[in-house]
């Protein structure tokens, strides 16, 4: 189980006005641990940046100037995405404008979906924690993730730190996760081989104990005493 953790830096807050990525940040987690692999690249989005994102994330275009342009690490990104699952939090955010800058390169590129399939955090938090604040800081004070050394948002910083809340999120099932040599270290059922969970074979049977007269008499007699205090209206006796 492949997946990729991600997070974005704009120029703005819509594609539609020609707003562009200027940094793509991804960590790669591999049946729910972090492998070290990561994906992370600063882009020249060769327009102005809104003053208003510039105090949320700190890059200007004097630091972009010499970064390379989407389109010259588009393939390198695609090949590291590719067949993945990508975590991201508030998606269509982040999908809008990678797949706006996938259209500017014109034919042969596909939307993002195409490639890999996405998983909202927010989505889900909003299921799990309804009418509660879900913002990535809202989830990191939830589930005790350390994120004071975050000063501004950053792609690659924020995509760790969204790494850690989705694991902490989804913690629950992480033991079905497991390949069948750890599920057996862990002391869990084995797998069978069509890969779904099986039974381990030395389990001892399950015991069956039967009532025996006294426990019938017993249960009829607790039966007549509620049918008497409830004015008849036993239901277990109709």
């Amino acid at each position: 189980m492949r997946q990729i953790v991600l997070d974005t830096e704009t120029t703005g807050l819509s594609p539609e006005d020609g707003h562009r990525v200027i940094e793509i940040g991804c960590v790669e987690l591999l049946n729910r641990k972090l492998t070290g692999d990561r994906f992370h690249t600063y882009l020249n989005p060769q327009r102005a940046i809104d003053q208003g994102a510039v105090d949320v994330h700190g890059l200007d275009n004097q630091f972009l100037a010499d970064k390379p342009l989407f389109g010259h690490i588009a393939a390198d990104f695609i090949r590291f995405v590719e067949g993945a699952e990508l975590i991201i939090h508030n998606a269509p955010f982040d999908v809008g404008f990678l797949n706006a800058e996938l259209k500017r390169l014109g034919e042969g590129h596909r939307a993002i979906g195409d490639y890999c399939g996405v998983l909202d955090t927010l989505a889900l938090a909003k299921k799990k924690h309804p009418g509660q604040r879900n913002s990535l800081d809202a989830l990191c004070k939830r589930y005790n993730v350390k994120n004071s050394h975050r000063e501004l948002h950053g792609a690659l910083l924020d995509a760790e730190i969204l790494a850690d809340v989705y694991l902490a999120m989804t913690g629950g099932q992480s033991d079905l996760l497991l390949e069948p040599d750890k599920r057996e270290e862990a002391g869990l059922p084995g797998a069978s081989s069509a890969g779904a969970p099986g039974v381990r074979k030395t389990r001892p049977p399950l015991p069956v104990v039967r009532c025996g007269a006294s426990d019938l008499e017993a249960h009829e007699a607790r039966l007549e005493a509620i049918n008497k205090s409830s004015g008849g209206r036993c239901l277990w006796l109709r």
